[in-house]
């Protein structure tokens, strides 16, 4: 079995929405925590950023009336945050981020047929192909900066687990990249499975690293941010048993399902209070947005890998 032309597509092009920005972003936080003497390190980071905008930009204008509605409504490419995370954060960096991307990106229409032209399949190959080649390359830069962090060779405002973090992020995007490359049609249990598994240690990191970036004067945030840290870091072992079979996949999901949502809330209240200026952090408001949209991200997932088993049980059932 192989994806057809245009699930290709499609996949392709909802994967760099979702994906490219959160590398620029990325990029963007890499940027922020070097000190003066590492501004080759800035300069790079900044190339980088300016990289993924110009290619996110391509994807763009590729992907009106292709990508999928619940995909544009999912709250994973941008949320109502984002455009005003941006120009706070723009404003408190002097670094000039170009929210038209993301006026464009709000303008996005779904399509449930692609505009099937001779080049657009060729076009999305070549862009999967450079997608590979930068993220890649940013890959080895981030791994580099860990090196260097965890050798005391270098300092930076980023916790070496907030590096280590953003680089399998990036890995992922690169395997699913070669996927598509290769035209895999995915399994959707081994999918779950091994998405849950990510996905719930990436939810349980943010939550510490939020409780870490927030002034110690908050307390009450600090505590809700540690029990959520605790909470996935149980559903990241439960997700490990799920592939051992000794708990049920469905059983994880939903677990996965309820708690996602719970910290999704918790993220879109934090952001709000970041751009209302009522919590005191060291948290730049781009941050809060970015985790918002991984974790609207994971959801939509959830909810997909949910009707997927469910349709399988009843047709295991019929078949019964």
């Amino acid at each position: 079995m192989m994806l057809s032309n245009m699930d290709y597509i499609r996949q392709s092009l909802e994967l760099h929405l979702f994906f490219a920005r959160i590398m620029k972003e990325h990029s963007f936080f890499l940027e922020l925590g070097f000190t003066p003497r590492d501004s080759q390190f800035t300069e790079t980071s900044n190339s980088f950023r300016m990289e993924f905008d110009k290619f996110l930009g391509e994807v763009i204008s590729l992907a009106s009336g292709v990508v999928r509605s619940d995909v544009l409504r999912s709250g994973e490419i941008v949320t109502q945050y984002t455009l005003d995370t941006e120009e706070a954060s723009s404003f408190y960096t002097g670094i000039d981020i170009p929210t038209e991307l993301t006026i464009a990106e709000q303008n996005l229409v779904s399509g449930d047929f692609v505009r099937m032209t001779a080049t657009i399949e060729q076009d999305v190959y070549s862009l999967n192909e450079r997608a590979i080649k930068l993220v890649s390359s940013l890959v080895e830069f981030k791994a580099t900066i860990l090196n260097n962090v965890l050798s005391c060779q270098m300092f930076t405002m980023n916790y070496p687990l907030l590096i280590d973090h953003i680089m399998r992020e990036a890995r992922l995007y690169v395997t699913l990249l070669e996927r598509l490359q290769r035209r895999d049609v995915i399994n959707m249990e081994t999918e779950a499975l091994e998405q849950e598994s990510f996905w719930n240690q990436i939810m349980a990191e943010h939550a510490k690293f939020i409780r870490g970036l927030l002034d110690p004067s908050e307390e009450d945030l600090f505590n809700i941010a540690s029990n959520f840290g605790n909470k996935f870091d149980e559903l990241t072992k439960e997700s490990l048993q799920a592939m051992d079979k000794t708990i049920s996949l469905s059983q994880l999901t939903n677990e996965s399902l309820t708690e996602t949502m719970k910290i999704r809330d918790f993220k879109a209240q934090g952001t709000q209070g970041l751009l209302e200026c009522n919590i005191k952090s060291i948290i730049i408001p781009l941050l809060g947005d970015h985790v918002l949209r991984e974790a609207n991200h994971f959801l939509r997932l959830l909810s997909s890998f949910n009707t997927q088993g469910q349709t399988n049980r009843k047709s295991a059932f019929h078949h019964s």
